[in-house]
């Protein structure tokens, strides 16, 4: 009797196959890419087998030219195959593809062949592979980073772009022939995009998306709203409806309003109205992060307390509710809390007492 499980399993099987051949069969548009980012998101599993697939067809193609390793000899052989290991793959792989189009068969039974051949832990194995070192055949690649509570890190992209990652930040980067994709699913990250006029830089961060036109660019990803910062160049920012369910056959949506930004501009959005309107700011004082430093202009209290929480080990509270509207002007070290807290027991009225968990501000 076949688990929920393993009948979970065949049914993201078989979006996968059906994903795989989308893509091979020629490159996806902008919006499909958007779709299968957003299939991707929705669970490990659907990487995990969608990697699995990939890995098949890649060695599929480097057989291929050994006549020993023909689709028919590997038909015969897999037909000829009594090993009970691989018999449970077979049901699952006939679900996978047996809704595919006449047209796919071909593929579909090259894949089908392979599974016949390769045993269930070498398939296992393929499912647990990182993220990082896979790559489709298609020549795009999925990536995932990811930064703990107070870590930053910078990675430089395979199209020599950097993508700098700030404090608990996720995002998954996905290149292709026609486009180049970045999902952030939380925290902040700022973008040096290296010019590609035949392959736009795409980046999904909750209610917005956010189209690169060469630029250096910071995206915040809050409860609830997205907040793009322009430090060079240009990028139009609309509304993404990424996170919608809906059919690869449904009516496209009307056309996104877009809004274009320039340097030391910023915009909002959120999921209430569009389209925004852009603010004039200091982008070096936003970005202020890539030098490990906040930074503040006549900010509340409570402001900068949120922003120093977002790295420090010890959390600050403010006990006295009306501190919380205190201005606060000055740029602060991330990694040296006393730089912080020497300047706030300098303020007259205040007071800071440091206990073994948290920083408590209040009204002397």
């Amino acid at each position: 009797m076949i688990s929920k499980d393993e009948q979970m399993r065949a049914a993201v099987a078989g979006q996968a196959v059906d994903w795989f051949l989308e893509r091979d069969e020629r490159p996806l548009d902008t919006r499909e890419s958007v779709a299968l980012m957003a299939w991707y998101r929705a669970s490990p599993v659907n990487v995990e087998e969608f990697l699995g697939v990939a890995a098949i067809a890649r060695d599929l193609r480097a057989a291929g030219a050994d006549p020993d390793h023909s689709v028919e000899a590997l038909v015969a052989q897999a037909r000829a195959d009594d090993d009970g290991r691989v018999r449970p793959l077979w049901p699952r792989v006939f679900g996978a593809v047996s809704d595919l189009r006449v047209r796919r068969w071909q593929t579909a039974a090259v894949t089908i062949a392979a599974l016949g051949l390769m045993s269930l832990g070498l398939f296992w194995l393929w499912n647990l592979k990182p993220i990082p070192q896979q790559a489709s055949p298609a020549g795009a690649t999925a990536l995932h980073f990811a930064t703990r509570h107070g870590e930053q890190q910078t990675h430089r992209l395979a199209d020599d772009s950097v993508l700098h990652l700030n404090t608990d930040t996720a995002v998954t980067v996905q290149y292709g022939k026609t486009q180049r994709l970045v999902m952030l699913t939380s925290g902040q990250a700022a973008f040096e995009v290296a010019h590609e006029p035949n392959r736009p830089f795409l980046v999904f961060a909750g209610p917005a998306e956010v189209i690169d036109l060469g630029t250096k660019f910071d995206v915040r990803l809050r409860s609830d709203s997205t907040v793009v910062t322009v430090v060079e160049g240009r990028v139009a920012v609309g509304q993404s409806d990424i996170s919608e369910s809906r059919s690869m056959s449904s009516n496209p949506r009307p056309p996104v309003r877009l809004l274009e930004l320039g340097p030391n501009q910023q915009v909002s959005v959120s999921g209430d109205a569009w389209p925004a309107t852009p603010t004039t700011i200091d982008a070096k004082r936003t970005t202020a992060w890539l030098h490990r430093q906040i930074a503040f202009d006549h900010e509340p209290l409570e402001r900068v307390a949120a922003e120093f929480n977002r790295y420090a080990p010890k959390p600050i509270e403010i006990m006295t509710p009306e501190l919380r509207k205190l201005e606060i002007t000055g740029t602060f070290s991330i990694d040296d809390s006393e730089e912080l807290l020497a300047f706030l027991r300098s303020l007259d009225g205040v007071s800071v007492d440091v206990t073994a968990t948290r920083i408590r501000v209040a009204k002397k």
